[in-house]
């Protein structure tokens, strides 16, 4: 026998308050990546598992994306700029090199990267992981 969720007005309001703390999170998320964008940031690198993973899906699918290897080499030269990803309202984000606009071929998620010295990337990561959690 299953047995049914209750909802009470309490319940509802926690559920209403959650979503509008979301949806203030995903703005403050949009406006920092709008300035961010603009800017020339050091790439902070992968991990060495993030780059076995993304190494075997460039073996998997050849010619889907860029491969690992050439997008590190770009990231060291060009350094890397953050934008959001098609759904900003999703609070993706996304870290590309600083002369390309491909998000489908060249994107990394923010979240792969290996954490910063900058502080207004270290609060960026922790506002997109809230959103996760």
């Amino acid at each position: 026998m299953s047995e049914r969720i209750k909802f009470n007005k309490e319940s509802f309001e926690s559920f209403e308050s959650g979503k509008e703390q979301r949806e203030k999170v995903i703005e403050i998320i949009q406006k920092k990546v709008e300035l961010l964008s603009q800017e020339n940031l050091d790439f902070s690198g992968i991990s060495q598992k993030t780059y076995e993973d993304f190494k075997r899906v460039d073996e998997e699918y050849p010619g889907y994306t860029t491969p690992i290897d050439k997008l590190l080499e770009r990231f060291s030269a060009e350094g890397m700029k953050i934008i959001l990803g098609k759904n900003p309202d999703s609070g993706n984000v996304f870290v590309l090199p600083c002369n390309s606009d491909d998000i489908e071929s060249d994107s990394i998620p923010f979240l792969k990267l290996l954490d910063s010295n900058d502080e207004t990337i270290k609060e960026l990561r922790k506002m997109i992981k809230s959103l996760n959690s």
